[in-house]
């Protein structure tokens, strides 16, 4: 039986992965070097206890995620993350720029505009991933013996 620190450790990464695919593993790997601890930290908080609540759908989430990033615009890698687990779990390009653009009010143009620039790099990774998935190789040719 897991203890309670390792069963939200447990959702955490099960939550995780449902948000943030690979993107999300990347980043508790980059962290595996230099602060093990805070990647658990981040895993069990984050994901475990608060992305796990009742209350909000994952696409209000990312949403109020993705605005928060634009606003503190200082967090532009963290953004591009939070742009890709919005369209991952449903959120559209365009409520991903109009959140973005409401940050203009309470943020500012410069962080709305470094908000904007994140997004336009984010959605040209996604169509470049799309364009460029590997098609199967064609069947074996049979001839007759």
């Amino acid at each position: 039986m897991l203890n309670h620190e390792e069963t939200r450790f447990q959702n955490g990464l099960a939550k995780l992965a449902e948000v943030d695919g690979q993107a999300g593993e990347k980043v508790i790997a980059a962290l595996q070097d230099i602060a093990p601890d805070f990647a658990r930290l981040l895993v069990s908080f984050a994901f475990g206890d608060i992305y796990s609540r009742p209350g909000l759908d994952l696409k209000s989430r990312e949403i109020g995620v993705v605005a928060a990033l634009t606003a503190l615009g200082n967090a532009k890698p963290q953004l591009k993350v939070h742009i890709h687990a919005a369209l991952n779990v449903g959120c559209s390009r365009e409520q991903i720029i109009e959140t973005i653009m409401m940050m203009s009010v309470y943020a500012g143009f410069p962080a709305a505009l470094n908000g904007l620039f994140a997004a336009q790099e984010v959605f040209a990774e996604t169509e470049h991933k799309a364009h460029c998935r590997p098609t199967p190789p064609p069947a074996p040719c049979s001839m007759p013996a």
